[in-house]
Parts: C-alpha cells; sequence; structure tokens
C-alpha cells in the first residue's frame, strides 16, 4: 500500500506543481515568463528588480499566487468531503452538491451576506454558519432518505435533489429580497475565488489542516464499511461514532469551500470516484490522492475560467458543472448498465 501511495502520490504532486507554474504563467496581464517568474524567484531567493514594476510584482504577489493556492485548497477541501460522503454513505454518487449539503451552506452563507452580518463575530462568521446549516441539510437528507433502517442508493440521491432544491428555493428568495448585495449573492452562488487574496487562503488553511487528518484517522474503518454497517462492527468498528466524525469533517470542509468560493458543484463527485478508477478502492490512497487530485482539478477549471474568454471570465462553478453534469449523467448511465446486465 505504501509503495503505491508514493507512487500515485508522487506523480499527483509533480502534476500539481507543473498545472501551478502553467496557472501562475498564465493570464490576461500580457506578461512575460520571464518577468512572472522572475518576480518569484527574487521573491524567494532575494534579487534586485530587473525590468519589472511595483504593479507586475502586485499581480504575481498578490492576485495570482493566491488565487492559484486558493483553487489548490478548496479543490482539496470539496475532494475530500466527497470522499467522505462516499464513503460512510457507500454510494459512489454522494457528494456535497448532490447531497444538498452544499445548497444547506448556502442557506446560511446567503443569510448573512443578505443582512450585512458577515463579520458579525470575524472572519469566522460565515464558515461556522455554514457548517450548522449544512449539518441540518445533512440531517434531513438523510432522515428523508432512511426506510425502516435501510437507505437506498435512489432514494438517497431524491431525498439530496429534494433538499437541494427546497434549500435553492430559500436562497433564490433572499436574492429577490436583497437590494444593495443582489450581484454579490449571485456571484457568490456561481462559484468563483476571482477578487480573492491571502487572508481567504489563510481562512481555508485551518479546516484543511483538520479535516485531513480527521478522514485519514477513519480511512481503514471506510474500507471496512463496504461490507456493510453491520459486518463491520463485527469487525471492531466503532459505526456511529464513525459515520458521526467522517461527516461532520465532510460537511466541515463543504463548509469552509462554500463560504469562501460559493457554490462549485461536482469536485466532490468527480475527483474520489477518477482516484477510485486510478488506484483502486483503499481509502488510505483514496483520501489523500483526492486532496492533491482534486487541487489539480479545481487549479485547472480556474485557469481554463480565466483565459477562455480573456479579458472576460468565466464563473468557476460553470466550468465545474460543465465537466461534472455529463461526468454524474455516466455514473449513472454506467450504474444502471450494470443493474441491467445482473438481472
Amino acid at each position: 500500500m505504501k509503495a503505491k501511495l508514493y507512487g500515485y502520490g508522487g506523480a499527483g504532486l509533480l502534476l500539481l506543481a507543473f498545472s501551478v507554474v502553467v496557472s501562475l504563467s498564465l493570464g490576461s496581464a500580457g506578461m512575460s515568463l520571464h518577468d512572472v517568474w522572475g518576480i518569484l524567484t527574487s521573491r524567494l531567493f532575494g534579487g534586485a528588480a530587473d525590468g519589472w514594476n511595483e504593479g507586475q510584482e502586485a499581480i504575481v504577489l498578490q492576485i495570482r499566487l493566491p488565487r492559484v493556492m486558493l483553487a489548490i485548497l478548496i479543490g482539496a477541501a470539496l475532494a475530500l468531503a466527497g470522499a467522505g460522503f462516499q464513503g460512510v454513505l457507500r454510494n459512489p454518487l454522494a457528494d456535497p452538491f448532490t447531497l444538498g449539503v452544499a445548497s444547506g451552506c448556502s442557506v446560511g452563507a446567503a443569510f448573512l451576506i443578505l443582512f450585512g452580518y458577515q463579520t458579525l463575530v470575524g472572519i469566522w462568521t460565515l464558515p461556522v454558519v455554514a457548517f450548522v446549516t449544512g449539518i441540518v441539510a445533512l440531517a434531513g437528507v438523510l432522515a428523508l432518505a432512511r426506510t425502516k433502517g435501510a437507505m437506498g442508493l435512489e432514494t438517497l440521491i431524491l431525498s439530496g435533489v429534494v433538499i437541494e432544491s427546497f434549500l435553492g428555493s430559500l436562497v433564490s428568495f433572499m436574492v429577490s429580497l436583497s437590494q444593495g448585495v443582489v450581484n454579490q449573492i449571485l456571484f457568490w452562488l456561481m462559484g468563483s475565488i476571482a477578487l480573492k487574496g491571502w487572508s481567504e487562503v489563510y481562512l481555508v488553511i485551518p479546516f484543511i489542516a483538520v479535516g485531513l487528518p480527521l478522514l485519514l484517522a477513519f480511512a481503514q474503518p471506510l474500507n471496512l464499511f463496504v461490507l456493510g454497517e453491520r459486518h463491520a462492527a463485527h469487525l471492531g468498528v466503532r459505526v456511529e461514532r464513525t459515520k458521526l466524525i467522517v461527516l461532520a469533517a465532510s460537511t466541515l470542509l463543504t463548509a469552509a469551500a462554500v463560504s469562501v468560493a460559493g457554490v462549485i458543484g461536482f469536485v466532490g463527485l468527480v475527483v474520489p470516484h477518477l482516484i477510485r478508477l486510478i488506484a483502486g478502492p483503499d481509502y488510505r490512497l483514496i483520501i489523500p490522492l483526492s486532496a492533491i487530485g482534486g487541487g489539480i482539478f479545481v487549479l485547472w477549471a480556474d485557469t481554463l475560467a480565466r483565459i477562455a474568454l480573456s479579458p472576460r471570465e468565466i464563473q468557476l462553478g460553470v466550468v465545474t458543472a460543465f465537466i461534472g453534469a455529463p461526468f454524474f449523467a455516466y455514473l449513472l448511465y454506467r450504474r444502471k448498465a450494470v443493474k441491467g446486465g445482473t438481472t
């Protein structure tokens, strides 16, 4: 297992490093590669300016670099959340978006934006409220999906759609009530990390620092969940405790991402599934590799959002939906085909 982790992890980190280089080098400012990397190396290793001005330094160090870092962190948070949801619910189609958790986080965040309470208790206001409303949404989905102790795939997804639609209507209602902040809410609902800086990067880092180790600690119990909750309990897994902690950690990661970047769908669905296809079903591999893969996925999506229609910019949530929605349809079709072949 360690050999596979080192192999896939090393390859993933190399691809991530390459993605960072490409993303930092591209933009609408018309800066040369010499200037971009001259600024970065001079700041890292010292040295005098060589043909660039303060405005170009600000573009690289205060706009591009924090945006690249934030894209990686947001992608890692959403992919980790998706891996956690899929593991504990034993459902490859579960993710923060399809389960309505992202919409639950959106309700709390939109409420704060509408009434101007975003910084009521400092920068942690949005993430904390988003976490609470996300937990409430998840509890509603699980309660609606459970029938006589069982929770089927179709019922779970349908419950997620119902809760997501209801909460989406609440957010739309708040948009209709808003006046001066309507553009802010709509911009946030479509998902974007434009105009974000180092403060948002520092805000997300603690959530990753808590969520990633928590999920890694429960990787082996998640492997046993594949056998079913009863068999996992017989093998020594504290089922309810594991479910509570993994679901809470996944919702916390979702809340952090949504409170900073808005609604960015399908990352938690696409990335863990691709990692599972590449590395296998072991969550000791899926969890760390999902963090790397999520960062790569969102970084490339954001780079495409920046340069596809330059100097105009596409919303990040639009790009991930373009990729994720067909992938979600493919998963449904594939699952249907497998079921059809076994009957």
